[in-house]
C-alpha cells in the first residue's frame, strides 16, 4: 500500500463491511449505515500512521478494474496485530484474500504473538483460524444506561499525553506489548481517562457512546474506568469486544442495564486473550 492508496482502501473497507453488516446484523437491530465521514477521516490517519511505522505491513490487490482487497498490519514490540482485512463485496472467494493475509502475516514473521479482531464472516473465521490464530468469542452490550445504577466513581482523573510511559507499561502486563507510537494517534481521537493509585493503574479511551480500548492491572481498577466512561454518555452506551476472559466488563454492563449480545471473535496465537482489557478493533 502507497500513500495515494489510503483514500480507496477506506472506501473498500467501508462498503465492504457495510455489505457485511447488512448480511450478518440480527433483523431486530437498525439497518447499518456507510461508515461516515468523520469515522472516515480516523481511518484514513490510522492507516496513514501505519504506513509510516510499518510500510510493510499493508498491502493491495488490484486487477483491471482498480482495487479489490486489502489488508493493513502492524508490529509493536513482538506482537503482530491485524488492523483491517477486506475484499470488495461480490469477489470474495476468489482468491483474493489469501495471499493478502499472507503478506501481512509475513510482516510479523519476526513476532513471537499475534491478535486480530474478526467479524463473524464464515469466511475471514476459517482463513483465521487455517493461520494459527485461536478464536474467543466476543461480547457487546447495547443500550441506554440505567443513571441509578451508576457508582460514586473517585480516582479517575483526564489523561494526557504525559501518561503515555505508565499507560506502555500497563500494556506490556495485559497484553505483552506496549502500544507505543498508537497512543499518540488515539490521543487526537477520543478522550482519555488514567486511574493511577497504588493499588492498580489502568487508563480509558472514550468515544462518544463508550469505551474505545481500555487496560488496567487489575479489574476493580477497570471496572472503575468503565464506570467512568459509562456515566458520560448521553443516549445509547456500548462495551464492545468482550471476550470470556473479561467477565467484569459484562457484570458492569449488566449492573448499568445493557443488553448482551454476541459478535465476532478475538483472534490470538502465542498469547492468551489479555485480562482485564478491552481490546480496539483496528488498534488492538
Amino acid at each position: 500500500m502507497r500513500p495515494e492508496d489510503v483514500p480507496a482502501a477506506e472506501r473498500l473497507s467501508a462498503v465492504g463491511f457495510h455489505e457485511l453488516d447488512q448480511r450478518m446484523f440480527p433483523r431486530s437491530f437498525p439497518d447499518p449505515v456507510l461508515r461516515p465521514a468523520e469515522r472516515g477521516a480516523n481511518w484514513i490517519t490510522r492507516t496513514r500512521h501505519f504506513l509510516e511505522t510499518d510500510p510493510g505491513g499493508s498491502w493491495v490487490a488490484e486487477d483491471e478494474t482498480g482495487m479489490v482487497g486489502i489488508a493493513t498490519s502492524f508490529n509493536r514490540e513482538k506482537l503482530w496485530c491485524l488492523a483491517t482485512y477486506a475484499v470488495r463485496p461480490g469477489l470474495q472467494g476468489r482468491g483474493i484474500g489469501k495471499p493478502l493475509l499472507a503478506a501481512a502475516l509475513h510482516h510479523g514473521r519476526g513476532s513471537l504473538r499475534g491478535m486480530l479482531s474478526s467479524s463473524s464472516d464464515p469466511k475471514a473465521v476459517r482463513r483465521y483460524r487455517l493461520a494459527g490464530f485461536s478464536l474467543h468469542p466476543q461480547l457487546y452490550l447495547r443500550g441506554t444506561v440505567d443513571r441509578s445504577a451508576i457508582p460514586v466513581v473517585d480516582k479517575v482523573r483526564e489523561g494526557s499525553a504525559g501518561d503515555i510511559d505508565l499507560m506502555d507499561s500497563i500494556d506490556r502486563q495485559t497484553r505483552g506489548a506496549a502500544h507505543g507510537p498508537d497512543h499518540e494517534v488515539m490521543l487526537g481521537f477520543w478522550r482519555l481517562l488514567v486511574s493511577d493509585t497504588t493499588t492498580g493503574s489502568g487508563y480509558a479511551y472514550v468515544d462518544g457512546s463508550g469505551v474505545a480500548l481500555l487496560a488496567a492491572t487489575n479489574r476493580r481498577t477497570a471496572a472503575r474506568l468503565l464506570w467512568a466512561a459509562l456515566a458520560d454518555v448521553e443516549g445509547e452506551a456500548g462495551i464492545s469486544h468482550v471476550t470470556p476472559a473479561n467477565e467484569w466488563a459484562v457484570d458492569v454492563g449488566i449492573a448499568a442495564r445493557l443488553d448482551v449480545h454476541t459478535e465476532g471473535y478475538l483472534g490470538v496465537r502465542g498469547m492468551a486473550p489479555p485480562s482485564p482489557y478491552l481490546h480496539n478493533g483496528a488498534l488492538l
